[in-house]
């Protein structure tokens, strides 16, 4: 029965917290094991994390669950980008003011949520505990013995081993799964890929204002595109904003070259003027953060017969710049816990989870692979194209068109961000459909003059 049934999971982040609610509210018996604290009572143990962004995929992970109502209350909705501008004026969108620039995400009521990862796995947590999920902390997974559903771990207090045997084994343990290492190390054919960018983040923060206020506007994302860098800021629930900063790791301009105070801040007031006058711990911030690598995972298989599947970034590790790690492993609970629905006899505890774990990899490794790709190419988006005239004329066409034909054409990120209905292989395959059919449109003859005219309409229709 599966009251009977121990699933061990391996990893208590984002993923992991909330598979465990999935798995608990099945009625499975869930212990989960995470190498770290419990940042719930060590908040600083959370470590350095990008700012999250919630959308559509994600929430729909949430209402699987009903939790949706109590993590709206920790997040800020972000309606769309607000471009900071080098050299303005250049010909913008309407919603110009000054050197900035708003670039809606959507319509008018979708919206993207800025949440702390730390803020968010707690609460995940916490509720997971009323499901009677166990957690146990600073449990390092050493070792899993695949043939037996036998994880090991290493207590960092104690130094104690513990060998726990479980019906199942959930690896959503992130970039560097020991229980991705299981399969690599165990059986046989299994591929694995880790690329890593060239360039690297830092954290850095816009602090409140002395009244307590946001210092800039808190329903958007902000982003300072510069071409090969850009930085980033998302609003916080204590008014301020946690700043990104993505940068070469080597080269002439790059994290090695600013490597005193004087050299940092010269480039950063030529850089990042209106933020520099918003940062007053700027200096301490930069050379007290570390920066970090970024790295895109792929693998497979992501299963070993009925005994072990990866989540999350272990199965599927990207970097951030389509908002969607997060949202892709919330849609991975949502595709496990509609396969174990499908399937009647796991209701008395029994059934042919193999195939369960099989249909899962098979479904998802696509898409894992789609969102990964529509990552790094959004990084390319974000920090070169946001400010380019052209590519503004292109999304203000597509979005006309999509206004009169909703039936016939979805922007790419709103297939990505908005369409749950849509998977992400789908949605890379169409979006680089309609990125050859605006290629052809942009190339027509004064298309800025008549960028909304009838004879633009009838061209795309005739394309798609």
């Amino acid at each position: 029965m599966i009251a009977n049934k121990n699933f061990t999971i391996v990893g208590a982040g984002l993923v992991g917290s909330l598979l465990s609610i999935y798995l608990a509210k099945r009625g499975y018996k869930v212990t989960v094991y995470e190498r770290r604290p419990d940042l719930r009572k060590n908040r600083m143990s959370a470590g350095r994390s990008i700012n999250l962004a919630l959308s559509d995929r994600g929430w729909r992970g949430l209402e699987g669950v009903g939790i949706d109502d109590e993590v709206r209350k920790i997040g800020i909705p972000m309606k769309g980008r607000t471009i900071h501008n080098l050299n303005p004026p250049i010909p913008l969108l309407k919603g110009e003011k000054g050197g900035l620039t708003f670039q809606p995400y959507g319509k008018d009521h979708q919206a993207n949520y800025s949440v702390s990862r730390g803020g968010l796995n707690c609460l995940l947590m916490d509720i997971a505990e009323k499901h009677d999920v166990k957690f146990l902390f600073n449990e390092k997974c050493t070792h899993v013995d695949l043939k037996t559903t036998t994880a090991s771990f290493e207590n960092f207090e104690t130094k104690k081993i513990s060998e726990i045997k479980s019906d199942r084994i959930f690896g959503t343990d992130g970039v560097f799964s020991a229980a991705r290492m299981a399969l690599q190390t165990s059986t046989d054919r299994f591929t694995y890929s880790q690329s890593y960018l060239d360039h690297g983040y830092k954290e850095l923060t816009i602090a409140a204002t002395k009244s307590g206020d946001f210092a800039m506007s808190a329903d958007t994302l902000h982003i300072w595109p510069r071409g090969n860098f850009m930085l980033i800021a998302l609003p916080n629930l204590d008014k301020t904003f946690t700043c990104t900063l993505f940068f070469p790791f080597e080269g002439e301009i790059s994290f090695a070259s600013l490597d005193t105070k004087e050299k940092m801040l010269k480039f950063f007031n030529e850089m990042f003027a209106d933020a520099v006058a918003l940062m007053p711990t700027l200096a301490e911030d930069y050379f007290a953060n570390a920066a970090s690598s970024l790295a895109t995972i792929r693998c497979f298989p992501w299963s070993f017969e009925d005994k072990l599947l990866l989540l999350g970034d272990a199965a599927h590790g990207i970097v951030p710049f389509f908002g969607q790690g997060m949202n892709c492993g919330f849609e991975d609970c949502v595709v496990l816990d509609g396969l174990i629905g499908l399937t009647p006899s796991l209701s008395k505890g029994e059934g042919d989870w193999t195939r369960i774990f099989k249909e899962f990899e098979t479904l998802r490794k696509p898409d894992g692979d789609a969102i990964a790709e529509l990552a790094i190419e959004n990084y390319i988006e974000m920090r070169d194209k946001v400010a380019d005239p052209k590519f503004l004329l292109q999304k203000k066409i597509e979005a006309c068109f999509s206004e009169k034909h909703p039936d016939k054409w979805t922007p790419l990120y709103a297939m990505v961000t908005y369409r749950t209905d849509m998977r992400y292989s789908e949605a890379l395959s169409k979006g680089k459909r309609q990125e050859e059919i605006m290629k052809k449109i942009m190339a027509m003859k004064d298309i800025e003059k008549k960028w909304d005219s009838e004879e633009v309409e009838k061209e795309i229709l005739k394309m798609i």
